[in-house]
């Protein structure tokens, strides 16, 4: 599925490479606010929370560059952080108001700590890489992705454009 993902943001890039705007202007075209909808882990352990409590706010720019914070609750009930910066890529479009995309995201998280420290890699003090793939469908002003976390899990997502 990852695979497929892959190709399809690589078709869509190459679709659009004319239209890459580099480096990303600052210019503000909609605020994407979000919350998690339902969590699910590929190998739940008795350990694992299903209830991230996510909030994210997103900043786009009109070239479908983002930069954005989230905060929720991690697998472990810890409070995490995630600070990133990304783009969309738009996938089909059934209609003016339906557009199916994918979306990478990229950046750092904080907040899985003391006996947690190592269930995610390169975790060095309190601080990690991340890289975040999500397929997704915008509907008018409202949003939805499902976000897959590495092998561990994925996580369906709402939200409304402002």
């Amino acid at each position: 599925m990852l695979v497929g993902v892959a190709v399809s943001i690589s078709s869509a890039a190459s679709a659009e490479s004319s239209r890459f705007d580099w480096p990303p202007t600052l210019e503000l075209d909609h605020v994407l606010v979000q919350t998690s909808l339902y969590t699910r882990h590929f190998n739940p352990q008795p350990d694992h929370t299903n209830q991230q409590n996510l909030i994210s706010v997103e900043l786009h720019n009109p070239h479908r560059w983002l930069a954005g914070t989230a905060w929720f609750k991690n697998s472990f009930d810890q409070p995490t952080w995630y600070f990133y910066a990304g783009r969309e890529f738009p996938l089909w479009r059934p209609s003016d108001n339906l557009t199916v995309r994918a979306k990478l995201t990229a950046g750092l998280l904080r907040g899985y700590k003391d006996e947690r420290q190592d269930n995610i890699p390169f975790n060095h003090y309190g601080i990690a890489p991340a890289a975040l793939p999500s397929l997704g469908v915008q509907w008018g002003r409202f949003e939805s992705d499902v976000i897959v976390f590495g092998t561990a899990g994925m996580m369906v997502t709402g939200g409304i454009r402002f």
